[in-house]
């Protein structure tokens, strides 16, 4: 009998085990492991376990936990809004049909929803009156948003000084572990602009992904979300406090599918407006402090202005998900409407879709979309609350509650 259902275990380490045999079946699910390493090569060492066996095993742990005293209240909480994410992707892969709306609330704690077409639409209409040239709106946001590519031998020296700057403003305003360290390397061939991959002992390696060309008005937020303050910051943050100081070791894992991942895009999103400021200016003012001495494009007043009116079309990345796993649309049907309602090129809409069908990441789209309004409600300004969700397991249920 598999060791995941062995009661006698602990419910971390279920956790941990469960985590990592869901993993065997689907490549990507654990984003980050730093745990126990013998566990690990147990798990690895054994034939995959076959998925109804792990729905069992998630139901159990859910039910163990449910009248566990010995754990912390809200230590309990999170874990087992973790483990019912890896139940509702162990009962996909087991045939259980789930509808993608219902998978999505299951596995990242928020209910996906449409973004009316007249939002989108008002959208438009502020980008019409912001961007210079004239025509029609979709060409000529293209057009400008291209012309705005980093160009490749420079892009590695533009990451550095805003990593830099961005490590800097961290350290002085949330602390940074000694020994720290981010290193970034260029990547082709994935279906995401950036990732980070987290090694343990506070290293992370940062792949940016150069399929597509780089553009200096979203550079700083990249680097920022995975990095400072971003994915690297929570990372080593909760290393040292949860993990090396209170020995919670179910933060040795990072699991596709469960509510850790929604509030960790969010903080990330959330992080360049903490560390440098609210501000579409600054924030523009920052970044072109690192550009323009690499004669790299970047209009600040430009941007700025682009950046405000363009916030209004991030829910269509959520929209296209949702008429494509919920309304049946086509892949060619989803590459239009990303077209029309995004504004964005052929090539953009047609990663954004790769994206939205990988058998990983179809899901994950909503992190994005309501991870970053779900934080910034929560933190609200404060910068003590941003470091809340640094350093504490809070999952988006508490945050909408303002705990």
């Amino acid at each position: 009998m598999t060791t995941l259902l062995d009661a006698d275990r602990d419910h971390v380490t279920r956790y941990l085990e469960l985590g990592l045999a869901l993993g065997r079946h689907i490549d990507g699910l654990v984003d980050a492991y730093t745990g126990p390493a013998e566990l690990a090569a147990e798990v690895a060492g054994q034939p995959p376990v076959e998925p109804f066996r792990l729905v069992d095993a998630a139901r159990t742990l859910l039910a163990d936990l449910e009248v566990d005293a010995d754990l912390d209240p809200s230590r309990r909480h999170w874990i087992a809004a973790q483990v019912r994410g890896l139940f509702t992707t162990a009962a996909r892969l087991a045939g259980t049909p789930v509808a993608y709306a219902d998978e999505v609330e299951a596995c990242y704690g928020v209910r996906p929803r449409m973004v009316a077409e007249e939002v989108l639409a008002d959208a438009h209409r502020r980008l019409d009156a912001v961007l210079p040239g004239g025509g029609a709106l979709a060409a000529r946001y293209g057009t400008w948003r291209e012309a705005q590519a980093v160009p490749p031998d420079r892009l590695d020296a533009a990451v550095a000084s805003m990593a830099d700057d961005l490590r800097e403003r961290t350290d002085r305003r949330f602390g940074l572990p000694e020994g720290e360290r981010v290193d970034f390397e260029l990547v082709t061939g994935q279906p995401w602009a950036g990732f980070n991959y987290y090694l343990g002992d506070l290293r992370s390696r940062v792949a940016i992904n150069v399929d597509l060309p780089v553009l200096s008005p979203t550079l700083s937020h990249l680097v920022a979300h995975e990095s400072y303050p971003g994915h690297h910051t929570e990372h080593c943050r909760k290393e040292v406090g949860l993990v090396r100081g209170r020995r919670w070791l179910e933060e040795t894992i990072f699991l596709v599918g469960t509510p850790q991942c929604l509030v960790a895009e969010g903080l990330a999103d959330l992080g360049l407006e903490v560390v440098v400021s609210a501000d579409a200016d600054e924030r523009a003012e920052m970044a072109s402090a690192h550009l323009r001495p690499l004669d790299i494009p970047f209009d600040a007043d430009v941007v700025a202005q682009v950046a405000t009116a363009a916030e209004g079309l991030q829910g269509v990345r959520g929209n296209v998900a949702l008429l494509l796993h919920e309304k049946g649309l086509d892949a060619g049907e989803a590459v239009a409407y990303a077209e029309r309602w995004g504004l964005m090129p052929r090539l953009r809409a047609e990663k954004l879709v790769s994206f939205l069908t990988d058998a990983t990441w179809r899901a994950y789209i909503t992190c994005y979309v309501e991870g970053l309004p779900l934080c910034r409600r929560y933190v609200a300004g404060d910068p003590a609350r941003f470091e809340r969700l640094l350093t504490e397991q809070l999952t988006p249920d508490q945050l909408a509650g303002g705990l």
